[in-house]
């Protein structure tokens, strides 16, 4: 029974009774716990009695002395938050050189340098650096190039961080990295004009460069029209020198010769429309001649009728006019 209430009296106690204590001896003054990146700054009587910038835990009777036990009745305390802060700042309107109304977005961090400067020497330190930051943007970087201004940010940037730095000493604050993120046009009318500008342009370019590759295209399929047509003329030109080469020739040898042109002439013949009728040799042949001689002689009209010795012709058959033309490319 005696352990349960003792437990129970240790668990009452450091659940209720210490966090009591501990309230206790804060609102006493005996101590005060700094978070991290927080200054805690004691007034009394309308002065500064001490300041505590270091994280952890402090006695304030070891920086006080006895106004420790009262700076939290009869005193104030200022907890200032020293985290860096980051501040954009959108669209502020500046003029170019060639007076075209332009806008410029700014970002810059800033964090407080001096507690007591911070508390007493502005009523609103961060409104004011950024009205500050706002007029040396407008102050510095009007009138200035487009294209400089388009293009040279990282210059703009130091420029405004050079201008603003040593005013936002006085007050407290330390600005830290400033930097001109965007840069725009203001005059929608103005924006529509020079996308219209760009986009004839691109038409302009895309136009240009098509014409280049068709006048190219042109250029090669002239050039290979005219080797092609030199090429073809030097060929037919060559084929009467190749033709009569091969035919003198043949030319050497009369039997040779006189096969190729018999061959010929039986060719054209079977090439044309004229009926081809074989006659024997001797005196019936002479017979069969006279008589078809006088059986066409006694139509009205017709083919024309070509006797020819039988010795004469060897093959007489119709041909097609793809062989035809083989024959004639190989002659």
């Amino acid at each position: 029974m005696t352990f349960v209430i003792a437990y129970f009296a240790s668990l009452v106690g450091s659940m209720i009774g210490i966090p009591l204590l501990l309230a206790l001896l804060r609102g006493l003054g005996f101590y005060t716990i700094v978070a991290e990146r927080r200054c805690h700054v004691y007034m009394l009587f309308g002065k500064v009695a001490c300041v505590i910038d270091e994280p952890g835990l402090h006695f304030l009777w070891r920086h006080m002395g006895p106004k420790a036990f009262f700076v939290r009745w009869i005193g104030q305390l200022h907890v200032v938050d020293m985290r860096l802060d980051q501040v954009y700042q959108r669209s502020e309107p500046v003029n170019s050189e060639e007076g075209a109304p332009m806008g410029i977005g700014i970002w810059y961090e800033m964090f407080v340098s001096d507690p007591i400067a911070f508390l007493f020497r502005n009523v609103d330190p961060a409104g004011s650096l950024r009205a500050n930051v706002s007029n040396a943007t407008v102050r510095c970087l009007s009138n200035m190039e487009l294209d400089h201004m388009l293009s040279g940010r990282h210059g703009m940037s130091e420029t405004v961080r050079n201008e603003v730095s040593p005013l936002s000493h006085e007050w407290g604050y330390r600005l830290g990295s400033v930097y001109i993120r965007k840069v725009h046009f203001r005059d929608a009318g103005m924006i529509r004009q020079i996308e219209e500008k760009v986009v004839n342009r691109l038409r302009q370019v895309t136009s240009a460069i098509l014409q280049d590759g068709v006048n190219q295209v042109s250029i090669i399929k002239s050039g290979a029209d005219r080797r092609a047509a030199v090429e073809f003329a030097r060929a037919k030109a060559m084929r009467p020198t190749i033709v009569g080469e091969a035919l003198q020739r043949i030319a050497r040898d009369p039997e040779v010769g006189a096969a190729l042109f018999e061959v010929l002439e039986i060719q054209k013949l079977l090439e044309g429309d004229a009926s081809i009728t074989l006659l024997p040799d001797g005196t019936g042949g002479a017979a069969l001649t006279a008589l078809l001689a006088s059986k066409d002689a006694s139509r009205p009209s017709g083919p024309a009728a070509a006797a020819v010795p039988a010795p004469a012709v060897r093959m007489a058959r119709r041909r097609d006019p793809e062989e035809e033309d083989d024959e004639d490319d190989d002659s």
